[in-house]
Formats: C-alpha cells, structure tokens, sequence
C-alpha cells in the first residue's frame, strides 16, 4: 500500500507523486514489495503465454486430424455460413484499484450493466395492466453445424481448444496491464530514492 505521503495512482496519474517526507527504508520497503508482485505477475505471464501456445497447437492439430477424417474441401472457408454471429464477446472493467480487466462473456449472456437496469423497468412496471417483455435475442449458432450435424469429435475438440486460448489471452491482456502498471510505479519510486539519498548523505 502507498503512505500518505505519495499519491496513489488514480490522484495523479501512473506515477506516484511525492507529498512529504519518507524515510529511505520505508520507501525500499514498498519498492520490495511492487517487486514482489511484479515478478509474481511476470511469471504468471509466461505460464499462461506457454498454456495458450500449447492450446493453440492443440486446436491445430485437431483441425487437421478433422480434415483428413472429414476431407480437406469438408472443412474450409466454403463451408462457412455467409452470416457469421460472434460466439462471444470482450469486455474491459475497471477493478478497485483503478486497472483495467479483460473478460470473455457468451455472446447470450448478459453483462451485468444490462441487467441491472432491465430489472429495474420491469419492476417499476409492475403494476401496470400490459408489460411489455423484453425480447430475447437469439442464441448464437454454433458454427460446428456449418460442417454437418455428425462432426468428428477432433473438430469439437479444436474448437474447445481454441476457446480456451481466447480466455487465455484475455487474461494475459489484463496481466500486462497490471505489469505494465507496477514498472511504472517502481520506476517513479526509483526515481525518489536517487533523490533522497543524496539528502540523506
């Protein structure tokens, strides 16, 4: 946590901004600690980039083990529907601490800012002889069927892999952010100490 001597992130930007006296040990103490955290994100980070590397090498070779059971003309760009509906959605919110996070959400499936509302009209309708029900969109279809109703279970198992790396990413968005966020606050306290201790000699 920063003191009340520096300003935290969302008062005054990305880098904290000094407002009194700190004592240097104090100030290496906190530098430790976004230390800490940030080689505990940075290695989180590779094993999620390793995880999504071999997901998609997984959804690869299961697409081709499709293609060679089903017929490489079976399972290609012709075979795509002329309308295509995203199977799901990405969001950004921004946590407690000011950061942004990356999400995956079904494309059926609402966000909570969406429901919350909704509900609320319809409860403030209630008492009114004719409510008019929300519509309900349509679920995405899955493209699986583009490829015929009995596909091989490799081109199932190409598309769970492939959605599995798109949550990855997602999540290695939102480490980044984090990362990027805790080399700026250590770069502003670095900056501080050459500057205290000079003072303090």
């Amino acid at each position: 946590m920063v003191s009340d001597d520096w300003a935290t992130c969302e008062e005054s930007g990305s880098r904290p901004q000094y407002r009194g006296p700190m004592a240097a040990p104090g100030l290496r103490a906190q530098m430790d600690s976004l230390l800490l955290q940030l080689l505990r994100d940075l290695e989180e980070l590779e094993a999620k980039r390793a995880a999504l590397n071999a997901r998609v090498e997984e959804g690869w070779f299961s697409l081709s083990k499709a293609r060679y059971a089903m017929g490489a003309k079976s399972v290609g760009p012709l075979q795509y529907a002329s309308r295509m509906e995203p199977q799901v959605c990405v969001y950004t919110s921004e946590a407690q601490d000011g950061l942004q996070k990356v999400w995956v959400v079904r494309a059926s499936a609402q966000t909570p800012e969406e429901v919350g509302p909704c509900e609320a009209a319809l409860r403030r309708r209630k008492g009114l002889s004719r409510t008019p029900e929300p519509e309900s969109s349509p679920a995405p279809r899955d493209p699986l069927n583009w490829f015929g109703i009995l596909v091989p279970h490799s081109l199932r198992h190409a598309q769970a892999s492939f959605r599995e790396g798109l949550q990855l990413a997602a999540d290695m968005a939102s480490l980044q952010i984090r990362i990027d966020w805790g080399r700026s606050q250590l770069g502003g306290l670095q900056e501080k100490l050459k500057q205290l201790e000079p003072q303090s000699a």
